[in-house]
C-alpha cells in the first residue's frame, strides 16, 4: 500500500539519456546491492541505483544500467524489494508478480521485466509521467481519464486470486488480537453492522473483474496521454463498485464525485451501483484500519501508521452512527 506522501515514487516507461551511470553508488547497502546483483536484468551491468521515497510495504529503487547497444544511452526501471511483514499484511508476492504481467498486457500498467522470488525483488519498467494526487481526482476531467482507465484494467485476463475485504479484515483482526496490537475504541462494536452490510450486498451480487483495489491517488500517474495503475500488491478479482468506492474514500473526494465517477463507469446513473460503491468503502476503511494497526505494531519505518489508520477509522465511525447508513443498505438492494 502506498500512499501519495508516505508511498513509493512510481514505476515510469522505459525512459533513456545519453548518460552511462557510473558504478552503484556507496548509499545503497551492501543488503541492498546484494539483492540487486542477484537479478538477472543487472548482474554484471554496471547498475547506478536511486532510493525512492516512502516505500510502507516495499524498499524501492529506481535503477539505471546501460542500454545495449551502449548509443542509446541508459534503461530506468524500479525495483521493489519486499519487505518481512508482508505475509501478516495479507500480501502474496507470487500474486503480486502474476497480477502485474496480467495487467501490463492491457496497457495501463508497467511492463514487468524480471522477478526474482528468491531475494524477494520485482523489476518493473519505469513511467515517464506525474504522480496524481487527491487534488487532481477533484477534477471531472480526471476522474473521466481515471474510468478509462480502469475499464481496461478489468478487461484483463482474470487474475489468479480474489481479493475479498471481508475476509481480509477478518484476518488483519486475528493478527491484531493474537499479537496484543492496538485496537481502536469501539472496533468490535460494528462487526454486526458490517455483517448486515454484507448480507445487503449480497441481495444483488455484482461480477467480478481483475481490480487493483489499492488505488490512492499515489498510484495513478498520468503521462499527458493516459493514466497508469502501479502497484498490484492487494491485486484479485473483485467487484469493480469495491475500487470505485476505495478510490473514493482513499482520495476523500465528495459524496457528488462519487455519483458521477460511478456513472463515468458505468455508463448510467444508478443509484445502488453508488450505494454499492459507497458501502464497500465503509468497509475499506474498517479493514484498512487494521492495516494501520498491524503496521503500528511491527514497522520500523519512522511513519506514524496509528494516526493514518486512525483517520480512516474516524471516517468510518461517521459512516456507521450516519442515518444515511439504512438508506445505503435499503438501496442496494434494490432495482433503480
Amino acid at each position: 500500500m502506498t500512499t501519495q506522501d508516505q508511498g513509493p515514487s512510481v514505476p515510469e516507461p522505459p525512459a533513456v539519456s545519453s548518460a552511462v551511470p557510473p558504478a552503484a553508488p556507496a548509499v545503497v547497502s551492501p543488503g541492498v546491492a546484494a539483492r540487486l546483483d542477484a537479478v538477472g536484468a543487472f548482474a554484471g551491468r554496471s547498475w547506478r541505483a536511486e532510493e525512492l521515497s516512502g516505500g510502507l510495504t516495499n524498499h524501492n529503487f529506481k535503477v539505471t544500467v546501460p542500454a545495449v547497444p551502449a548509443e542509446a544511452g541508459v534503461q530506468t526501471f524500479v525495483a521493489r524489494l519486499s519487505t518481512p511483514s508482508g505475509a501478516l499484511l495479507a500480501i502474496d508476492r507470487d500474486a503480486e508478480y502474476a497480477c502485474s504481467l496480467a495487467a501490463a498486457a492491457t496497457g495501463v500498467a508497467p511492463v514487468v521485466v524480471e522477478y526474482a522470488p528468491r531475494v524477494g525483488v520485482l523489476v518493473i519498467e519505469w513511467v515517464e509521467g506525474r504522480t496524481l494526487g487527491p487534488e487532481d481526482l477533484r477534477r471531472p476531467s480526471e476522474l473521466a481519464r481515471v474510468a478509462d482507465s480502469l475499464r481496461r484494467l478489468h478487461s484483463a485476463a482474470r487474475f489468479p486470486v480474489d481479493f475479498d475485504m471481508f475476509a481480509i479484515q477478518r484476518q488483519y483482526l486475528e493478527v491484531v488480537q493474537a499479537n496484543g496490537f492496538r485496537l481502536p475504541e469501539r472496533y468490535l462494536e460494528f462487526g454486526p453492522i458490517v455483517d448486515r452490510i454484507r448480507a445487503a450486498l449480497a441481495v444483488r451480487g455484482e461480477d467480478t473483474r481483475p481490480c487493483h483495489n489499492d488505488l490512492l491517488a499515489a498510484n495513478l500517474i498520468d503521462d499527458g496521454e493516459q493514466i497508469w495503475l502501479i502497484d498490484y500488491e492487494y491485486a484479485g478479482n473483485n467487484e469493480p463498485s469495491f475500487e470505485l468506492g476505495n478510490l473514493w474514500s482513499e482520495s476523500t473526494l465528495a459524496p457528488g464525485l462519487l455519483d458521477h465517477l460511478v456513472e463515468l463507469y458505468w455508463g448510467e446513473h444508478l443509484r445502488h451501483k453508488v450505494a454499492r460503491a459507497r458501502l464497500w468503502a465503509l468497509v475499506a476503511k474498517y479493514g484498512w484500519t487494521l492495516w494501520a494497526s498491524i503496521q503500528d505494531g511491527v514497522s520500523g519505518l519512522d511513519f506514524d501508521f496509528w494516526s493514518w489508520g486512525m483517520e480512516k477509522y474516524d471516517r468510518a465511525v461517521a459512516e456507521f452512527d450516519s442515518a444515511d447508513l439504512e438508506q445505503w443498505i435499503e438501496q442496494v438492494q434494490r432495482d433503480d
